[in-house]
């Protein structure tokens, strides 16, 4: 099954839409299903004195609070009805987070086809409560949780009357960048055996290592932060990926996919032709005169494999020599 790979622009615009477009660009040219941004309105997501989180104040050197930081990282309504045509043009799906419930009125009417919930709203139930009221897939980060905070959030949708297939759970640390001794990606697969759920990874590691593991482990869902470079000033550009790293990403998931096949165990076509080259026949031993009732001492195993196989071995003792054999000679029944 092919994963869904959402390249995360976020806030890496700076608040400039000629970025925003760039990122689609990149995104593009990667081979994302998805480039997703953030829509917000600053004011109605932070108040005046709220600081900004660590990492926030070490990946940028601006003395401004996270109100101040923030608002310089808006983007217009109409400026977003922009990029979601250019996604359009481009033949790639727009989706960006809504922050506040007139931002996801607006992001439904211009024609997202998901809802991502942030891992900062999962525990927001007026949010949650919109986003259930829409009939579309639900994308469930869990950043900051522990698997009760999931399991009530995730079950309020399938109370809100949510199919299960309808929606994905993201395991995902909230540092930016996390260590790898802080990832813990066997916590998505506790998620999914404890609540039977579709699962993914939203990374906010700075390799391309740890989704492609996601992916092996069971990952439908891949989310990554991008960037056109690590070195603009702003809060998530250290723990994203560049252009190049995003492409190579995404070329090894594909990779990744092909490697995990299908669960079916069966010879492919090429085994079944190797099949008669390295798999044995029974054979005789040594000359054998036509009647002799045939004994182990008779019969040997050899290459090719296109006779009687070993495994009748049991069945060919006792049983009368049809014709005289020359040593080497395949045994027939």
């Amino acid at each position: 099954m092919k994963t869904l790979v959402i390249a995360e622009a976020g806030v890496n615009h700076n608040g400039e839409i000629d970025k925003a477009m760039q990122l689609i660009d990149i995104a593009v040219d990667a081979g994302a299903d998805i480039v997703k941004f953030q829509t917000f309105k600053a004011e109605d997501l932070v108040t005046d004195y709220a600081k900004k989180a660590n990492y926030q104040q070490k990946n940028s050197s601006s003395k401004d609070n996270q109100l101040q930081m923030l608002k310089k990282l808006e983007l217009t309504n109409q400026e977003f009805d922009e990029l979601s045509k250019y996604c359009a043009k481009r033949d790639i799906e727009f989706l960006s987070t809504a922050f506040d419930k007139e931002s996801l009125d607006f992001l439904v009417e211009i024609g997202i086809k998901r809802i991502k919930i942030p891992s900062g709203d999962i525990n927001n139930l007026p949010m949650l409560k919109q986003a259930a009221s829409f009939d579309m897939p639900i994308i469930l980060s869990t950043g900051m949780c522990d698997l009760k905070e999931i399991e009530r959030s995730y079950n309020f949708f399938i109370d809100q009357g949510k199919l299960k297939e309808e929606i994905t759970i993201l395991h995902c640390t909230t540092e930016y960048p996390v260590p790898i001794n802080n990832i813990n990606l066997l916590a998505m697969k506790t998620i999914r055996d404890k609540l039977q759920a579709d699962i993914g990874y939203s990374d906010h590691s700075c390799d391309i290592e740890t989704p492609i593991i996601a992916v092996a482990l069971g990952a439908k869902v891949i989310e990554k932060h991008f960037t056109l470079s690590k070195s603009l000033e702003g809060p998530d550009h250290m723990a994203s990926l560049e252009p190049h790293e995003l492409k190579q990403m995404i070329a090894s998931i594909r990779k990744t996919e092909i490697i995990l096949g299908s669960k079916e165990k069966l010879p492919t076509e090429i085994e079944k032709l190797n099949s008669l080259v390295v798999r044995r026949s029974i054979v005789a031993k040594k000359d054998i005169p036509i009647g002799k009732i045939l004994e182990e001492s008779d019969l040997d195993a050899k290459r090719p494999g296109d006779g009687i196989s070993p495994m009748l071995w049991d069945e060919v003792i006792g049983s009368k020599a049809k014709k005289e054999y020359r040593k080497d000679d395949q045994i027939e029944l």
